[in-house]
């Protein structure tokens, strides 16, 4: 099983269900705040490896959602920019274990990267485990994650 560096954003309902998936599969994690780390273009880059730039977003970011800013719009380097003034544009979890990185939590990639227990699905639909189930205005996300 792997240890994983997991930075999320506190209090996120979401990465609840996702750290209990990768504990339940046997992982170890170290929960580390995405907010308050100190980010370099060059620390950032490695989690998005070779996504196109438009998916290095977090597209429940309240200036996603309200229009403010639009991922397909961004070279990688002004979209390093924008994630290092405002780290909720960035899409989480990041995860890092040994050498790899991965931005996201697709349940099928996190598989083939490190192993993960598939358990039922409620509804019968995959689980979304990445869109913000509250609907936050801007202030409220900014608030809660402090």
């Amino acid at each position: 099983m792997a240890h994983i560096i997991f930075y999320e954003k506190p209090g996120c309902l979401n990465g609840r269900l996702q750290k209990a998936m990768l504990e339940a599969s046997g992982h170890t994690l170290e929960v580390r705040n995405l907010l308050t780390e100190t980010w370099q273009a060059a620390t950032l880059r490695p989690y998005f490896g070779k996504k196109p730039v438009k998916e290095w977003f977090n597209r429940s970011a309240p200036k996603i959602k309200s229009g403010e800013v639009v991922p397909y719009s961004f070279t990688e380097k002004s979209a390093l920019q924008a994630m290092l003034s405002d780290p909720l544009l960035i899409r989480r979890p990041l995860m890092k274990s040994g050498g790899g990185y991965m931005s996201g939590f697709e349940p099928e990639e996190v598989d083939h990267w490190i192993g993960l227990k598939k358990g039922p699905q409620p509804t019968g639909k995959p689980l979304d485990l990445e869109s913000c189930p509250k609907g936050h205005a801007a202030e409220a996300c900014r608030v809660e994650a402090l």
